[in-house]
């Protein structure tokens, strides 16, 4: 394993035990309000991660295809970006 995601691994274990820790919410029976701003917190914490591991493959495997001078892994790189961004609305 490289370097490159250890914070983003470490975020997404904090967003698993989030996820535990709603569905305990759950069957405990707390107010759903409480349970809710648990979600919104959670989404939240998505939301960040996915985004650094955007701006990650954005500085690395982005940069690199446009430095490498190849046009068809610059389409390619730039393909897969639309239809991300496509995906994600």
């Amino acid at each position: 394993m490289t370097d490159k995601f250890t914070k983003e691994i470490v975020r997404m274990r904090k967003i698993e035990g989030q996820a535990r820790g709603i569905a305990k919410m759950m069957e405990d029976d707390r107010y759903c309000i409480d349970i809710l701003q648990q979600f919104s917190a959670m989404e939240a914490a998505l939301r960040s991660t996915k985004m650094k591991i955007l701006e990650i493959h954005t500085n690395h495997c982005v940069e690199e295809a446009l430095t490498s001078g190849s046009k068809a892994d610059q389409k390619e790189k730039i393909a897969e970006l639309v239809n991300l961004f496509g995906k994600m609305g």
